[in-house]
């Protein structure tokens, strides 16, 4: 296993797949002048041992479910839990919540009906969804999801959810686990309209209320993209803030 970062990295970003990089969160730690770097477990690139040393860790979504046996998967959810007895904010997209969740003693499975698309959340207006999502309560993010986090982990606190899942989002200690890609791109929608996996027409059939069809998602993409940059900064703002140092 790769030695903890000792390059003078600040942030960490996990990456699972090769389809599903850092999107518009690289573009704004870039924005930052934050020193940070991707590893990629699709790629060959081991995690880290530690992240001792690190003011924030992002982990990021992919296809995979966080119940797969996969041995970066575990590695992940090992530096999850030691980024919180170290005290460094962790923020989670997607799959990255979700093993947020499993690491902290909460529960993953397959939901009803999958979420895919440009989707409204609601926030539930509490001192901490304020604080992380602003003072409107609801917003459009996008969503490509199956499972989703059904029982959340001890001391949790949920702060926004959708109609097709009631878990969109849960804010523990320093730490931050959404269900949806806030750090979306049109690039990385492109990308995986191309290879959308071979149920995705079928769900699109069958699940027409959270499912979109490739147009209706391009045309959604050009009317939410700036909102959800917004929320974007939003949110990762509110994560720096809680950076040591």
């Amino acid at each position: 296993m790769n030695a903890p970062p000792n390059d003078g990295t600040e942030v960490l970003v996990l990456q699972h797949l090769d389809e599903d990089g850092p999107g518009y969160l690289g573009q704004w730690l870039d924005g930052q002048g934050v020193r940070w770097q991707v590893r990629c477990a699709e790629a060959g690139e081991a995690y880290p041992a530690s992240v001792r040393g690190l003011k924030g860790l992002a982990v990021l979504g992919g296809a995979w479910s966080a119940n797969d046996e996969r041995p970066s998967l575990r590695q992940a959810e090992a530096l999850i839990r030691e980024a919180d007895a170290l005290g460094i904010p962790v923020i989670g997209h997607c799959l990255g919540g979700q093993l947020m969740a499993r690491a902290f003693g909460g529960r993953v499975e397959p939901l009803k009906q999958p979420e895919i698309g440009w989707l409204p959340i609601r926030h539930n207006g509490s001192a901490t969804a304020r604080e992380w999502f602003g003072d409107t309560p609801e917003a459009t993010v996008y969503q490509w999801h199956h499972d989703g986090f059904v029982e959340l982990p001890p001391g949790a606190e949920l702060i926004a959810g959708s109609p097709a899942c009631a878990h969109q989002a849960f804010a523990l200690r320093q730490h931050l686990a959404m269900q949806f890609h806030i750090e979306i791109t049109p690039a990385k929608i492109a990308d995986w309209l191309e290879r959308p996996g071979q149920a995705y027409p079928v769900q699109v059939l069958l699940h027409r209320d959270s499912v979109q069809d490739p147009a209706g998602m391009h045309a959604a993409t050009d009317r939410h993209q700036a909102g959800s940059e917004a929320l974007a900064r939003r949110i990762y703002e509110t994560w720096r803030a809680r950076w040591r140092g």
